[in-house]
């Protein structure tokens, strides 16, 4: 299963280049769905359709949905919400507020990575294609997979605690509703699927994030650092959407100076991200909606060619040994030396901050008692150095 996820800075047009790309694909034969996790849709607007947070089909091998959390937690995840909800009330919490706040902070990106494993494992989808909010909420979820077994592992610990302290108090009043075993397995379900939806993001053969930005200093800068975080957090960046770009022919005084600016600007991306593929789509006169002007926009970025081929299949993270010194490869463009904290973590792990980002990644097992020797950049590698502790008579 093919899976793109187009992101950037808001105002740049990711949900019309993710619809053109998703209509294109569709036409080519490809089974393809579409799924909107911005909480401020208008996936529905470019298609002239409306949408609903049911997968609903727009057209021949195409289908779109847009995430809404509320029906998420009812129809997927009722027994948590119930739980929490009658927890919140026996604290004297009103029962309206309560059901709010069983929604926990994370279950929408849970729910929209869920609905990836869910398309993988039902075959039914060749692409799939998520249209996501502004950079810094899909940072948070495309690196919720690595935080949220943390917090479950700690929530799960909390609940069976109670519930052994239940048991050790027969008899005795307790005012706190006990989680059922259904509230329990949820749980688990939950931190097991949250494994292999990290396997499928962090695949770079089927599974790669493009990145839309205009050309303006604004969504430039934006765009470097999230192209840093992404490699940070092992999501692979295969190529630049440069949109709203001006044609040459365009009139008038104002115009011809904002080309100027523009002809600037786009110097300035190929200096930044060459070798990273780059297309583009001109500013259109008219509105963008309907399958029209989609189409036309196809047209623009991609000609003729499959818009679900992958440019990029390089993983930005890897290891490699050499005389004796394992090596952690992470690929950190844009980012100074000064910005980057190292600490090996609990649990065979080394944590690694990046500007205001941080990261546990997990060591093979064989350097589970391996000392880091530090760190270096080699061009834009982050390179960390491991020497491994040799066994006694060896």
């Amino acid at each position: 299963m093919r899976t793109i996820i187009y992101n950037g800075k808001g105002g740049v047009g990711k949900t019309s280049v993710a619809a053109a790309t998703a209509r294109r694909c569709a036409k080519l034969g490809y089974r393809t769905v579409i799924m909107s996790v911005d909480t401020a849709h208008s996936l529905g607007d470019c298609f002239d359709v409306k949408l609903s947070a049911e997968v609903i089909n727009v057209e021949k091998n195409l289908d779109a949905l847009e995430l809404n959390i509320i029906h998420e937690m009812r129809t997927k995840w009722s027994s948590i919400r119930d739980y929490i909800s009658a927890f919140m009330i026996s604290q004297g919490v009103e029962d309206i507020t309560a059901e709010e706040m069983a929604i926990l902070p994370g279950m929408e990106m849970a729910a929209a990575l869920f609905y990836v494993l869910q398309f993988k494992d039902s075959g039914e989808y060749d692409v799939v294609i998520i249209d996501t909010p502004p950079t810094g909420e899909t940072l948070r979820l495309l690196s919720f997979p690595d935080v949220s077994n943390w917090y479950i592992d700690k929530l799960f610990g909390l609940l069976k605690r109670m519930v052994s302290l239940a048991r050790m108090t027969v008899g005795k009043v307790i005012d706190v509703p006990l989680p059922s075993r259904e509230v329990m397995d949820s749980i688990e379900d939950i931190k097991d699927n949250m494994e292999m939806v990290k396997k499928i993001l962090e695949d770079p053969e089927n599974t790669t994030i493009r990145l839309v930005l205009n050309p303006e200093r604004m969504p430039i800068n934006e765009t470097m650092r999230a192209y840093t975080y992404l490699c940070l957090y092992n999501k692979t960046v295969e190529c630049l959407i440069v949109n709203k770009v001006l044609p040459p022919e365009v009139d008038g005084n104002f115009m011809k100076k904002k080309l100027e600016e523009q002809k600037d600007y786009m110097e300035l991306i190929h200096e930044a991200f060459d070798p990273l593929k780059i297309m583009y789509a001109y500013q259109l006169q008219t509105e963008l909606r309907g399958f029209e002007k989609l189409d036309e926009m196809a047209d623009m970025i991609f000609g003729d060619s499959d818009p679900a081929e992958v440019y990029a299949e390089t993983s930005p993270m890897h290891f490699e040994s050499e005389g004796g010194t394992d090596m952690l490869y992470i690929k950190m463009p844009f980012i100074e030396k000064d910005d980057i904290e190292l600490f090996r973590g609990n649990n065979n792990s080394v944590i690694i901050r990046a500007g205001d980002h941080k990261r546990t990644v997990a060591l093979p097992m064989t350097l589970s008692d391996a000392e880091m020797l530090g760190a270096e950049f080699d061009g834009e590698d982050l390179v960390v150095k491991f020497k491994r502790v040799k066994e006694s008579g060896k």
